[in-house]
């Protein structure tokens, strides 16, 4: 008989999409797991760092957990130090890749990160091959970090497969514009995210005096900033175009690696519904939840999957 789909029941009193996102995003008892920084010479001459925990009984032949943030997030993100340390405790090294200018890379890229990110992390991908050659690669992204590693996996088709070995996406924004719809619509995470971009992009202007000056008003939406900020820097002439070219939705069919994808339908900042409008070919698994909210997934202690129900998912599809 086929192996029945995982199913998630929400904690009873963090039921709601929004109590599920937001709790998920802020509490955290767990401490950075230790860990080595790496750099990446990207081909521009910029550089991402990578977060590298590796335990002392590892060896080469065991996998390596590759992953990849969301938007405003770093290796410090809390999805990201609960996962780096379970996977710890279980002997298997985890790299948690930053970003441009993210986290520990924070001051060694000029040019902003965004959803266009596939090549940086296929880049990265490749020398964390090259390093360990015989250590199975799985890679995971979260939010955004799910959109670029699907789109990255699309673009590769093949050619991926001589590097990665497994995909693991969580809330991917297949189709970013009804995302960055969805978040207008909510101006709790709206703010959340123009303050971080902000503070960002104020700081890469200090260090770096020959960007551009940009003036960020507190009424600007999140669409306003991707339009005359984040798509010229990506070398987009709009927020449209930049939409249109980094969303993974229209490449999902040409992913040859074996993937897992998980969404919620109570996501309040992806929709999972542009899935009925795609082919999706037989080696991309997808499970899709009637709660969980983004990136939240929290379950009841002592029942199947625990409180972190998504990492509990997680290791199962890192390790089947």
């Amino acid at each position: 008989m086929p192996e029945k789909e995982p199913v998630f029941k929400p904690f009873p009193l963090f039921s709601g999409c929004h109590a599920q996102t937001i709790v998920a995003s802020f509490f955290t008892y767990n401490r950075d797991p230790s860990s080595v920084t790496w750099f990446i010479h990207l081909f521009d001459g910029e550089r991402l760092s990578m977060e590298v925990t590796t335990p002392s009984d590892w060896s080469e032949d065991q996998p390596t957990i590759v992953m990849v943030h969301g938007l405003c997030g770093s290796h410090k993100s809390p999805y990201a130090v609960r996962l780096a340390k379970k996977l710890s405790e279980q002997g298997i090294r985890s790299i948690r890749v930053n970003l441009r200018g993210c986290g520990s890379g924070r001051g060694h890229a000029k040019r902003m990160y965004h959803a266009e990110a596939s090549e940086d992390v296929w880049h990265a991908l490749k020398e964390i091959k090259r390093n360990a050659p015989n250590s199975p690669l799985i890679v995971i992204g979260f939010s955004l970090g799910g959109n670029i590693i699907l789109k990255m996996g699309g673009d590769k088709g093949d050619e991926a497969l001589a590097v990665v070995d497994k995909i693991i996406a969580i809330n991917p924004p297949l189709d970013m514009h009804s995302c960055i719809r969805r978040i207008g619509k909510n101006r709790i995470y709206e703010r959340f995210f123009m303050r971080a971009l902000k503070a960002d992009a104020e700081y890469r202007s200090k260090k770096f005096k020959d960007l551009p000056s940009m003036e960020i008003s507190s009424s600007m939406t999140l669409h306003e900033f991707i339009d005359k900020y984040t798509a010229p820097q990506a070398g987009f002439l709009s927020a449209e175009e930049y939409y249109l070219a980094c969303s993974s939705g229209r490449l999902i069919s040409s992913i040859t690696i074996k993937s897992h994808i998980l969404f919620s339908r109570d996501d309040p900042i992806v929709d999972c519904t542009y899935l009925d409008s795609i082919d999706i070919p037989k080696n991309v698994d997808i499970l899709i939840t009637e709660h969980g909210g983004h990136l939240g997934f929290l379950g009841t202690p002592g029942k199947k999957g625990g409180f972190h129900w998504m990492d509990s998912l997680l290791l199962q599809w890192i390790f089947e």
